[in-house]
């Protein structure tokens, strides 16, 4: 049986690439490499592209960069599916299928997904479009309101209205909110960012603090709740996993929770009552319809003790490290993480973006 050849991405210039190596490090460790011929490129924090031919170790530390490694491009010809790879003489690659083990600005975002689509090469996880919005939470609120999928309270924000006047910003959110203030980046993944303002002071220091990462910033109404996380898959046809509840082992799932103190505890299936799980599954898979996913993307929600369900937000490259919820969620429905990864490369052999 002729293998597949699989470009994976990894790296990038956004705020997640040391997310981005873990998770390509966990699915180069468990896929069947009888299956697949695996190239990889990857893009360093300023935006270069290697072709990267040394061992996995080396990606997990970042070391990666310092050695067998020459220039890469993919070339623009929507005919052709090949990678120019800069060696002595240069090379053209045939490439079968690209996986961009990316998360957050210039990987995430829709940008990337643009570039496959003009070389024409089938790629995991959904189109530019899709990328785009998912991405930027302001506009997922947006499209999402239309189809009464449940929400927090929440008012956005231009950096430049921040840079202008903080404290303006600041008495528009205590008219409307009570402390304490959740805020975020429109922008931003794995929590990058984001603040719990209690008071007028730190209030201020979040707004300034996240308009750091984003031109729009969002806050809104801070929610008690468990935090609940829905894995799906599939273009036409959906799968929607069981629901995982994450217990953050702090004030919230914040960066340092989810990849550095290994303080958070993930519970599959949720410790939701069934009728509130399946609600949730529900909200799950239409969202994923409604922004026009196809692949992968994991679905965020908070449930309140009341059964009150709140829509978070939904990440269409979620993380894939060895603590990452989507794997975990599809382990649970029986999947073995190879087959995870087989499953998602076919969806990207007969997706249309």
């Amino acid at each position: 049986m002729k293998k597949t050849t699989l470009l994976c991405m990894f790296g990038g210039k956004s705020t997640e690439y040391e997310v981005s190596l873990s998770s390509v490090y966990s699915i180069l460790s468990n896929i069947d490499r009888q299956k697949y011929d695996i190239i990889t490129v990857g893009v360093t924090r300023d935006g270069r592209w290697l072709y990267y031919t040394g061992d996995i170790e080396s990606i997990k530390n970042d070391t990666w960069h310092q050695k067998d490694v020459v220039s890469a491009m993919l070339v623009p010809d929507a005919g052709s599916r090949k990678l120019f790879v800069g060696t002595s003489p240069a090379k053209y690659v045939d490439i079968d299928v690209v996986w961009p083990v990316m998360h957050g600005a210039y990987c995430e975002d829709g940008t990337l997904q643009g570039l496959f689509e003009i070389s024409g090469i089938p790629y995991v996880g959904p189109g530019c479009l899709s990328s785009a919005v998912s991405m930027d939470k302001v506009y997922t609120k947006l499209i999402l309101n239309n189809f009464g999928i449940p929400q927090a309270e929440h008012i956005f924000f231009h950096d430049y209205e921040i840079a202008k006047n903080a404290d303006k910003c600041v008495a528009v959110l205590e008219e409307k909110f009570d402390y304490p203030i959740f805020i975020k980046p429109s922008n931003a993944g794995s929590s990058i960012g984001t603040g719990k303002a209690n008071d007028t002071f730190s209030l201020k220091n979040a707004l300034i603090n996240a308009a750091k990462y984003d031109s729009k910033i969002i806050a809104e109404e801070y929610i008690v709740a468990k935090e609940i996380e829905v894995a799906v898959m599939g273009n036409d046809d959906i799968t929607v996993s069981e629901c995982g509840e994450i217990d953050p082992g702090s004030d919230y799932y914040d960066y340092d929770t989810k990849y550095k103190n290994n303080t958070s505890t993930a519970h599959i299936p949720a410790n939701i009552p069934e009728d509130i799980a399946k609600k949730v599954r529900e909200y799950a898979g239409r969202i994923y319809k409604h922004l026009g996913c196809k692949g992968l993307s994991r679905v965020d929600f908070f449930v309140c003790e009341n059964g009150r369900i709140v829509f978070n937000e939904i990440n269409t490259l979620p993380g894939f490290t060895d603590i990452s919820m989507y794997p975990k969620l599809f382990i649970h429905e029986g999947l073995t993480y190879s087959e995870i990864i087989d499953r998602l490369i076919g969806l990207a052999d007969v997706s249309t973006h």
